[in-house]
């Protein structure tokens, strides 16, 4: 395994993504810690003398490093074996699976969601599912590992996948016939009315390049090659590579901070500057709006920050995920590595979406989803997972609930939507404020200076 080409890659497995920092710092160990590491060795020889079946020295090990990190927070974690194996067939782009991201929590696979396109959407599966039988197996408790080895499969074979949808009583069974799954992280389409459609899927290598040649694509087939307004959707991307998401911003912005990470080593404190990438805003002049939701984590958060606290674009849709920790890969030899957050970043106005995450200018429901007032009610954010990181802001809880208040202009239901050819409402809305946007409304507003 190439430990480099680790830290280009993608961890879409995970709930949220990993960002690779530039460097990483090893702490010495206080000699004040040899008296725990007594304890530790202690309990390791007592387990391997008392314990009713002989246990094998790499399982308790491996045991500890997980315990060990599982005391930090949930993004930390050791890499081996099929972990690294997963990443390394991220990198290579293609694999024959369903096609799903998934977490383990609480001993069970949750979906955090289904690649656009792929077997796992057609067949129905959606985010916050939970899987909880492979082909009448049950593997509940199991490793995220095995349930992930056990979905993939030849291109043609299919699986029964038994799931439980949070809001329904009964579980659902889905068959899913496996596929060829090209991670295709950038794709893009002209709207009526030369409205520009880019949407990214996560932040592998290149996609700050990509999205270039995706918006000359579209300023191509624009009518008299004009781009009368941009939608950037960064809905359900689960982040990836951080210099990508400055490169990603860079398109767009002429001049000022991007982001910045902070770390507890000197080392781990970098600044991140608009026109270090590409020169100039390549859409000038063009309304746009950024669709996120709560799947939007890390470095979609990061652009979506910087394009906010620019005033460079219009947030729309709802909260982000909240992740505002940066993990880098230590390597641990040519087989193993460490993740471990080893920062906190922060938005040009220096705010940490930690917790908070990125709150949209305007806030867009889903309606079209028949299953969104479920999805909400059990909608899973950083906030929600066990051993987060504290915002060091100290955000109130007031702050983070959501507005109750009825708002008529989402008061269609998903039947209603489907009828007038909507699928997609809050892409559906973004398109249509922009169509009704000019260069003195909200969707292009003054960039700061």
């Amino acid at each position: 395994m190439n430990i480099a080409a680790l830290l280009r890659s993608a961890a879409l497995v995970t709930a949220v993504a990993l960002i690779p920092a530039t460097t990483a710092t090893m702490a010495q160990v206080d000699g004040r810690a040899g008296p725990e590491f007594a304890k530790l060795f202690a309990v390791f020889q007592r387990v391997k003398s008392s314990y009713v079946e002989p246990v094998e020295d790499e399982v308790l090990i491996r045991g500890a490093i997980d315990g060990m990190l599982a005391a930090l927070d949930p993004h930390s974690a050791y890499l081996d074996g099929g972990d690294l194996q997963r990443l390394e067939t991220l990198i290579d782009g293609q694999y024959s699976g369903l096609g799903l991201s998934v977490v383990l929590e609480d001993g069970a696979v949750k979906i955090v969601s289904p690649f656009r396109g792929s077997p796992a959407e057609v067949a129905g599966l959606k985010a916050g599912d939970f899987i909880t039988h492979l082909d009448g197996k049950l593997i509940y408790g199991g490793s995220l590992d095995d349930a992930v080895a056990q979905m993939r499969g030849p291109s043609g074979s299919s699986i029964r996948l038994t799931v439980f949808r949070p809001g329904r009583e009964e579980p659902l069974e889905v068959d899913v016939t496996r596929g060829v799954i090209e991670l295709e992280p950038v794709t893009h389409e002209v709207s009526t009315g030369n409205i520009g459609v880019i949407t990214v899927n996560e932040f592998s290598a290149n996609v700050g390049a990509d999205v270039f040649a995706a918006y000359k694509a579209i300023q191509k087939a624009a009518a008299g090659g004009r781009v009368n307004g941009l939608v950037l959707d960064l809905r359900n991307n689960p982040g990836g590579s951080l210099d990508e998401s400055v490169a990603l911003s860079d398109l767009f912005l002429s001049d000022g901070r991007i982001v910045s990470q902070r770390g507890r080593a000197r080392g781990e404190t970098v600044l991140y500057d608009a026109e270090t990438v590409f020169r100039g805003d390549m859409a000038e002049g063009v309304p746009m709006i950024v669709l996120i939701n709560a799947g939007s984590a890390s470095a979609s958060e990061i652009v979506a920050g910087a394009l906010q606290d620019h005033r460079r674009a219009l947030i729309m849709g709802e909260r982000s995920f909240g992740k505002g920790s940066v993990q880098s890969l230590l390597p641990l030899g040519n087989d193993a590595a460490l993740k471990l957050t080893t920062a906190r970043y922060f938005t040009p106005a220096c705010k940490s979406v930690q917790e908070g995450g990125i709150k949209p200018d305007i806030a867009v429901p889903q309606i079209s989803d028949p299953d969104y007032a479920l999805r909400q009610k059990y909608q899973t954010r950083e906030s929600d997972l066990r051993g987060h990181l504290i915002n060091e802001l100290a955000i109130k809880d007031e702050e983070l609930e959501v507005d109750k208040i009825v708002d008529p202009r989402f008061q269609l239901t998903a039947a209603q939507l489907e009828e007038k050819g909507v699928k997609d409402f809050q892409l559906h809305y973004a398109m249509e404020t922009l169509r009704r946007t000019t260069k003195s409304t909200v969707a292009l507003r003054t960039p700061k200076r």
